[in-house]
């Protein structure tokens, strides 16, 4: 049985007892996104993370296989390991085998992985750039403020030391407030040259899904959310907003 949590701060923590039930909550709850975008403007934006959440994504891609309109979607990454998109440690390579061979409806074009150089900081600024032109093209909305694009839905996870995307805690990419993407040269986890949207343009989604299994995670999260704001998060004011959780419970 799910256990829903609310707080003062916006966030929904749905806790679940399995990881197949967050498996089927989070395509029911992405389904129904991608349903409600699509009909109010006839596209939905989303970006996606690595780690184990295209897994999760299983039950979207098979049971939803024909209910949703995959030719709408435009697919994004919250971050990239700069790796050859072929390579076993992006990103990208992950969603594909995991969940884009497996919709097969997603156009290419509506596709927006890296564009892979030796160097992170080009490959970042090559990022950035992109995705400033598909705003200044008006294929991607801007938010409130005018200041960052506004995605429908980010699909992201929160890793044993708390961070998110890869906005790793004590680094100072996390404090970034000027640039949409910024490079990291020496990430705690391999590999250490990674690609990553900035908090400032994360919590301008309209929708962020945290999307947590497994035990090891269970203290983290247990701690971040205590507190009522994300505190791997910069501090005011930079939280998420309209964040929903949702948790396997064991």
């Amino acid at each position: 049985m799910a256990q829903l949590i609310k707080n003062k701060k916006k966030r929904e923590v749905i806790k679940l007892v399995t990881e197949e039930q967050v498996a089927v909550a989070l395509a029911q709850y992405t389904a129904d996104l991608s349903e409600k975008y699509i009909k109010e403007k006839g596209c939905f934006n989303v970006v996606l993370s690595g780690g184990t959440l295209i897994h999760t994504m299983r039950v979207l891609a098979e049971v939803y296989k024909n209910a949703v309109d995959w030719s709408k979607w435009r697919v994004f990454w919250v971050d990239e390991r700069v790796v050859p998109l072929d390579d076993c440690d992006s990103n990208y390579n992950l969603a594909n085998e995991g969940f884009f061979k497996k919709v097969k409806k997603i156009p290419k074009q509506n596709i927006y992985p890296i564009h892979y150089s030796c160097s992170a900081h080009e490959v970042a600024c090559d990022y950035e750039s992109r995705l400033k032109t598909l705003v200044q093209n008006k294929v991607l909305p801007t938010s409130a403020c005018g200041c960052f694009p506004k995605f429908d839905l980010m699909l992201l996870g929160i890793g044993p030391d708390g961070h998110i995307a890869s906005l790793f805690p004590n680094r100072p990419q996390r404090y970034e407030k000027k640039h949409w993407v910024t490079s990291i040269l020496d990430s705690p986890k391999p590999p250490p040259e990674r690609i990553t949207m900035t908090f400032p343009l994360i919590k301008c989604a309209s929708n962020i899904a945290m999307v947590v299994t497994g035990k090891e995670l269970a203290r983290p999260v247990q701690r971040k959310h205590s507190v009522g704001i994300v505190d791997v998060l910069p501090r005011r004011p930079y939280p998420v907003l309209n964040c929903r959780w949702r948790l396997r419970g064991k």
